[in-house]
C-alpha cells in the first residue's frame, strides 16, 4: 500500500458559478489537505481523502468572501471544513478515470462523481515520486445546504445553483 500526500503549493482547488446569469465568478480553497492510498503502479480502486478549510475561501473580493463563510452559505464558524471521502476510483480507458464519493458541505453529505485524468508519475529532481491529476464536475450548492438566493429588479438570479469544480492536484508518495 502507497500513500501519496496532496502538495498543496503544486494545487489548486478552484469553483466557478455563475452570476446575474451573464458571467462566472472563480473562487478557490486556499487551504486544504488529502491523502491517496493505493496499491501498485495502478491508482484503479484507490481510496482518496481531502478536506478544505471553509476560511481560505477566496473570490478575490473580501466582502463576497465574508458572505460565503456566512451562514447564508457556508457558515464557517459552524462547519469549518469541507470534506470529501471517496467510494470509487475507476479507470474508465487510458488516463481516464471516474472518482465517487460522499462530500460533506456544512452538515449535508451526498454523493458525488468527478472526471479524472491522471497526468503521469515522476521522480522530481528530489529524488520524490510524484503524480499529477485533473478533476473537474459540478454539483448543486442548494443541495448541500447553500441556499442563499436573490433575484434582481429584471429578474436575474443573482448567483447560480450549479457549482463547477476544477481541481488540478499534484500527490507526493510518503516515505
Amino acid at each position: 500500500m502507497s500513500t501519496w500526500n496532496i502538495d498543496p503549493t503544486h494545487s489548486e482547488i478552484q469553483f466557478k458559478v455563475k452570476h446575474l446569469v451573464i458571467s462566472t465568478v472563480t473562487g478557490y480553497f486556499r487551504s486544504f489537505n488529502g491523502t491517496v492510498e493505493s496499491e501498485g503502479d495502478s491508482f484503479e480502486g484507490a481510496k482518496i481523502t481531502f478536506e478544505a478549510d471553509i476560511d481560505s475561501v477566496d473570490t478575490n473580493n473580501e466582502d463576497r468572501d465574508t458572505h460565503l463563510k456566512s451562514d447564508d452559505f457556508f457558515n464557517a464558524e459552524a462547519y469549518p471544513k469541507m470534506k470529501f471521502e471517496s467510494t470509487s476510483f475507476k479507470n474508465t480507458g487510458g488516463d481516464n478515470y471516474e472518482l465517487t464519493g460522499n462530500m460533506t458541505i456544512r452538515d449535508v453529505t451526498k454523493e458525488i462523481t468527478l472526471d479524472v485524468t491522471h497526468g503521469g508519475t515522476v521522480e522530481d529532481p528530489y529524488g520524490q515520486t510524484k503524480a499529477g491529476f485533473e478533476l473537474n464536475g459540478s454539483l448543486n450548492r442548494k443541495e448541500f445546504g447553500l441556499k442563499w438566493s436573490a433575484v434582481t429588479e429584471a429578474g436575474s438570479v443573482v448567483v447560480g445553483d450549479e457549482v463547477k469544480l476544477l481541481m488540478n492536484v499534484q500527490v507526493v508518495e510518503a516515505e
